[in-house]
């Protein structure tokens, strides 16, 4: 195949910092627009990385069935060369991904060792203390009155629940979570707080990376019934986890796991105050509708906002000509609102189905391996402020400024 080096970049730039400085609903216009007229477009690198990109530009991709495409053709389109839009050094990635930023076979044998400890059965144990923690949450906020949404609920269970299954100690779990947020908020002014991107990035990785071998150490010599206990131990195929590994893994948990639940729990509170004929909906039949609801809430949020590919050889999208090497940014918010797959892509449907959505990935290798464990989550919470907040009032969210995950920073609230 002869690729076209004549490229001229799209005039609806969504790699400048100030699209993703945009609201969703901005955001959604171009993207609407791309989905139409040029649904595999060519742009300028990313603006405000952490170091200069090396990359000419990025395909990005807007279309559901192409990012399905890209995301279940792993030989074509790998993820061993990174997964964000910015370009970071190698040590830096294989530390702040885990399998994630790995292909086949590492991937896969990777995946296998985690999975061997990450199972549906390490939840059922601590399911009925999901529900308690839920519970105690909506306790807390019913006492408040008012206060920040994120703070009294959203971002409590899903920071309870990743390092209770974990085993971390609790006194260090806010530092933890913490970190995880300076992770994927390098480009937001409050996170940076007059420090540079890659300042923030690295020392949050530092934390996270020392946090995790220390507790991974510990485990080996003082086990417990807990997954960093499962992970020290494992085996497939007589082959175990480093301690670096491991660390990595930890990385990859107290970001995945705290900033995609949390945040769907927030959009999706606000999403039912939106459409409160839904609400009522499955506030009147919560364990009838709450299946379909968990995945439209899911596609509606769309936590996580992209990720990207290398192309491994000469291929072509949709009939548009992409070289070895190029980088390929699939857009899932926009897949999860596209026309062409989602009847009234606009309007939250609890009771939509089918619903192929893509906010836990399009599938392949990569798919989220802890959705089960989101779901969950999403369905205790919202069963608890169904049913003990009635009157719960959600204002104005303030978004995290990034092109990774969907943040709510702050959401003021009233019961």
């Amino acid at each position: 195949m002869t690729v076209a080096t004549d490229r001229a970049f799209h005039p609806l730039r969504v790699t400048d910092l100030d699209f993703w400085g945009r609201t969703f609903d901005e955001r959604e216009e171009v993207f609407r627009t791309l989905r139409d007229e040029a649904p595999v477009s060519w742009h300028p690198p990313m603006e405000g990385g952490i170091m200069p990109s090396e990359q000419e530009g990025v395909w990005v991709v807007t279309r559901h069935e192409d990012v399905r495409a890209v995301s279940r053709d792993p030989e074509t389109f790998c993820s061993g060369q990174g997964v964000q839009w910015e370009d970071v050094p190698d040590d830096l990635l294989s530390a702040s991904h885990s399998f994630l930023a790995e292909d086949a076979p590492r991937h896969g044998a990777l995946r296998a060792l985690v999975s061997a400890a990450f199972t549906r059965k390490q939840v059922q144990l601590i399911e009925q203390q999901i529900k308690a923690q839920a519970q105690r949450i909506v306790d807390d906020l019913l006492d408040a009155g008012e206060g920040d949404f994120v703070e009294l609920v959203s971002k409590r269970l899903p920071m309870w629940t990743v390092y209770e299954m974990m085993g971390l100690d609790p006194a260090v779990r806010d530092e933890a979570a913490h970190l995880a947020d300076q992770m994927v908020g390098f480009n937001d002014l409050d996170v940076l707080d007059g420090r540079e991107p890659g300042e923030v990035l690295n020392e949050a990785l530092v934390g996270l990376l020392m946090m995790g071998l220390e507790f991974a150490d510990h485990r080996r010599n003082h086990p417990a019934e807990d997954l960093m206990t499962n992970l020290v131990q494992a085996e497939v195929d007589g082959q175990r986890l480093t301690d670096d590994e491991i660390a990595a893994f930890f990385v990859l948990i107290s970001v995945a796991g705290n900033d995609t639940t949390r945040n769907t729990i927030s959009l999706g509170a606000r999403a039912l105050q939106d459409f409160p004929e839904q609400r009522a909906l499955l506030r009147d039949d919560f364990d009838g509708v709450i299946g379909t609801a968990t995945d439209e809430l899911l596609r509606w949020a769309s936590p996580v906002m992209t990720f990207r590919r290398t192309v491994t050889r000469d291929t072509e999208l949709r009939g548009v000509p992409i070289a070895e090497g190029d980088w390929v940014a699939m857009m899932y918010t926009s897949a999860n609102r596209d026309e062409r797959v989602f009847d009234r892509p606009y309007e939250l449907d609890l009771l939509r189905k089918p619903n192929p959505h893509v906010g836990f990935g399009g599938g392949g290798p990569h798919f989220c391996l802890g959705n089960f464990v989101a779901k969950f989550q999403i369905r205790e919470i919202f069963s608890q402020l169904l049913t003990r907040a009635p009157n719960l009032d959600l204002g104005e969210p303030e978004h995290l400024v990034g092109n990774f995950v969907r943040g709510v920073k702050r959401m003021p609230c009233t019961v």
